[in-house]
């Protein structure tokens, strides 16, 4: 598994790979994706949990390790990340649990 450091610089690379090819729709698309997980009538770290239960039932391990660090910096417990996890589990059924067990290595590797 990459380590949280390698991730973060990884996508951080990548994000200004996508963003010298841009053209206006991909910047909109992203201004939109940075901007709905500001605090609002939910908090930000609801929204947060919102997103890492998305990734979960959609499988997407980058989405996943993503939220996590957004989790953890906006203060999720690990009590509240396993009723947000348990949550993905049960809309998503049996095929998410690869991804649970990943995500709770990263979470683990985060909290060190």
């Amino acid at each position: 598994m990459e380590s949280p450091e390698n991730f973060d610089e990884r996508r951080k690379q990548l994000n200004e790979l996508v963003m010298r090819y841009a053209d206006i729709n991909i910047k909109r698309f992203y201004n939109l994706d940075e901007g709905v997980y500001h605090d609002g009538a939910l908090p930000a770290k609801t929204k947060e949990l919102l997103g890492l239960v998305a990734s979960l039932v959609l499988r997407c391990d980058d989405c996943v390790t993503y939220h996590l660090h957004q989790c953890r910096t906006a203060g999720v417990t690990d009590e509240e990340l396993t009723e947000a996890l348990g949550v993905g589990l049960i809309v998503g059924g049996s095929i998410v649990i690869p991804h649970l067990r990943r995500a709770y290595a990263a979470w683990d590797e985060l909290k060190e």
